[in-house]
């Protein structure tokens, strides 16, 4: 097991311990919500600031408006899982922890593919993801739906948790190249040290910022057809 892949695998395992906490306190909830987007705003702003390095109105205003809408994006997350766990909307813990242990699989399936198959680059955006590491993102995914499948036999069927998992999973990538494009623009190779040997907080939660909302949305077309 390489270092970096257990590195992930131990920062996945605190990030489902956290949550596993959430669930039962609310006051954590809010804590670990406030904590995580306030950092990831910082760490979004200073790669907008690093691409956009002219110092002229236009561009500050551009700056400033990325910043806001981030900012304005990052809240409106927070505020929909605080409102989701903390009202206890039926069913609504064990969808989100069905649609987090996505994004970790999802990611853990693309490190474990990629470093196993390697071959042919997915992007120029990231040179170290590959197609196999895409492959494996959705491959380990789908490994979730019969474990949850026996929490939702009554509410969804088979293909339902199929068809999500594959928009999540291909979301948290998305999710994940974005920031990874990023980066590439502010020539940084992570968004921060602040996690030593991981970089920072949006490198881990990238996907998940993307992906999160796009599932619950799924979920509740879902539910109304």
């Amino acid at each position: 097991m390489t270092t970096e892949l257990l590195k992930r695998i131990l920062t996945s395992f605190a990030l489902v311990s956290l949550l596993a906490l959430v669930f039962f306190y609310n006051y954590i909830l809010i804590i670990s919500l406030i904590i995580i987007s306030l950092i990831s705003w910082i760490e979004f702003s200073s790669l907008i600031s690093k691409i956009y390095k002219k110092d002229n109105s236009k561009v500050s205003l551009l700056k400033l408006s990325i910043k806001v809408i981030s900012l304005f994006y990052l809240i409106l997350f927070s505020v929909l899982i605080f409102k989701g766990i903390s009202q206890v909307i039926p069913n609504f813990k064990v969808n989100i922890l069905y649609l987090f242990s996505i994004c970790v699989c999802s990611d853990v399936g693309g490190l474990i593919f990629g470093k196993i198959f390697k071959g042919k680059k997915l992007t120029k955006i990231s040179p170290n993801k590959t197609i196999s590491g895409s492959i494996g993102s959705f491959v380990l995914s789908l490994t979730l739906v019969p474990i949850f499948y026996y929490f939702f036999d009554k509410f969804y069927n088979l293909f339902d948790l199929i068809f999500i998992a594959i928009v999540v999973s291909f979301t948290c990538q998305l999710g994940d190249l974005f920031i990874s494009y990023l980066k590439r623009k502010a020539k940084v190779k992570d968004t921060s040290n602040i996690l030593p040997g991981h970089g920072g907080i949006l490198d881990r939660i990238d996907g998940m910022l993307f992906a999160l909302p796009v599932g619950i949305f799924v979920w509740k077309i879902l539910i109304s057809i």
